[in-house]
């Protein structure tokens, strides 16, 4: 969160874990910093019980997002990128069987669930409506706690960075990098000075903290996990979980356009090439949904814009490289950087103009850079597409990445690749710039009721069937086997 504009970039993209990177990376990236936090003080071996308090959105969702099944992964060791997603289940089961939590190979403790975990969806810590803490009781009855905040899109931070955030020296400063920018006018005027696209900065000021080959490397492992994920998307069928009953659209989508590809009616079609993208977006998201491994783009809840747009790249325009999408990838970092900063990617803090309003953004200007765009252009097209998502509200019934989130990322795709293509035709002007866009999504977030910023206590999870949970917590969701 400390960041300078310039150095936040490819941490937007990480390798994680479903439903949501808010709800369910953070925390378990939270879980994580707890225990080395303890372990440099003490040994595992010194707690003898353990509570975990939710505050805010991650207690009114939490459940639906599976934030505390999450924590205790995170507990358990496990990473977002690491962890195996078919085994989730069985990772658990011997919390919820047999009330036992395993912190080392050498150490477990009681731990009840019901008793032990504390929702307080009424509360709100000072710093984000993201917040969570992790207390420890030694052998000797001292307490240990941590409070975290999860920010969005997996980022953390915990209670002392949060209060004192000039005091985190550790991080790049905007001097440390060759093109420094903190908005979207001083980003083009580095462009402009030194002759250099979008993409071709960022690589510039990522080269200064680690070896080219290792961020190429790491640009193509996270375009591979998109495309998996995609595959599996498409492969899986099914009813996701949660209790909604929502029924996996992508298998059966994805067999009918197959069938239909080569058919005349198929190649006469001009627009048969989004309902490809449509396909591409819900198969990520779907995914999601079911705990799969998907990644953070900027966040989960809209992990399915990017890949869509990807596909649509590589699938239906003559250009397509690897090499273009290592640059679309840069780019679009960029973009996410520039609303990170100055804004939200959080839901819960601004509502889903943050999440799916971004990731449009980011698609957009990506795109326009594949499709031979001047970084002006690419700016405009990030312009438009938050434009076009101002005051969309975060209101996921049931507290979980379903309903609306799935079709959310199908349309914010479509809105993409529309925003390339008017920016491409057009001569990169636009009446108001991408700054004052970005300041004004920030605003209007702070203007926008709690109730439609995840927390499932308005918009769409109010006016839902009746048949749908509506459990104070959310639906309680256990990971099925992705």
């Amino acid at each position: 969160m400390w960041y300078c504009t310039s150095c936040v970039n490819l941490s937007l993209f990480k390798i994680g874990i479903g439903p949501s990177s808010s709800h369910t990376v953070g925390p378990m990236v939270a879980a994580n910093l707890f225990l080395c936090s303890i372990t440099k003080q003490t040994e595992l071996t010194a707690i003898k019980k353990i509570e975990i308090e939710f505050y805010g959105s991650l207690a009114a969702t939490g459940k639906g997002h599976a934030t505390d099944t999450a924590t205790l992964l995170g507990l358990l060791g496990h990473t977002p990128s690491t962890i195996d997603t078919r085994m989730t289940s069985h990772y658990l089961s011997p919390i919820f069987s047999d009330k036992k939590l395993k912190l080392s190979d050498a150490h477990t403790i009681d731990f009840d669930t019901e008793q032990d975990i504390y929702w307080y969806d009424d509360t709100v810590l000072p710093y984000h409506p993201n917040a969570l803490t992790l207390r420890a009781i030694l052998t000797d009855d001292t307490d240990f706690q941590k409070t975290y905040y999860s920010v969005g899109g997996g980022f953390v931070i915990n209670d002392e960075d949060a209060k004192n955030p000039d005091e985190d020296h550790a991080s790049p400063t905007i001097d440390s990098v060759p093109y420094p920018f903190n908005s979207a006018a001083e980003l083009l005027e580095q462009c402009r000075q030194h002759n250099l696209s979008i993409s071709d900065l960022v690589l510039a000021n990522e080269c200064h903290f680690r070896d080219k080959a290792e961020i190429l490397d790491y640009l193509d492992n996270i375009w591979d996990v998109m495309q998996d994920c995609v595959k599996q998307g498409c492969e899986n069928g099914g009813i996701l979980p949660g209790g909604l009953d929502v029924k996996r659209r992508a298998q059966d989508l994805h067999q009918q356009l197959y069938a239909e590809k080569d058919t005349p009616v198929s190649k006469i079609d001009e627009l048969a090439a989004m309902d490809w993208v449509d396909l591409y977006a819900l198969a990520v998201n779907e995914e999601n949904a079911n705990g799969g491994k998907v990644v953070t783009a900027p966040t989960n809840g809209a992990a399915g814009i990017i890949p869509a747009v990807l596909h649509y790249y590589r699938d239906f325009l003559p250009n397509y490289s690897q090499e273009g999408v290592r640059k679309f990838l840069l780019n679009a970092t960029a973009i996410g950087s520039l609303i990170k900063q100055n804004a939200s990617i959080s839901g819960a803090e601004i509502g889903c103009q943050g999440e799916v309003g971004s990731a449009c953004a980011m698609a957009g200007s990506a795109l326009a850079e594949i499709m031979d765009c001047s970084p002006a252009k690419c700016i405009n097209a990030a312009e438009i597409g938050i434009e076009h998502n101002l005051g969309l509200t975060c209101d996921p019934v049931g507290g979980l990445v379903q309903v609306p989130c799935i079709e959310r990322n199908a349309m914010g795709a479509v809105k993409a690749i529309n925003a390339a293509r008017l920016a491409y035709r057009g001569n990169g002007q636009h009446f108001v710039s991408l700054d004052k866009v970005i300041e004004t999504m920030k605003v209007t977030g702070a203007d926008m009721l709690d109730k439609y910023k995840e927390t499932s206590r308005g918009g769409l999870a109010v006016y839902a069937d009746d048949r749908i949970p509506t459990a104070k917590h959310g639906v309680s969701v256990k990971y099925s086997q992705c």
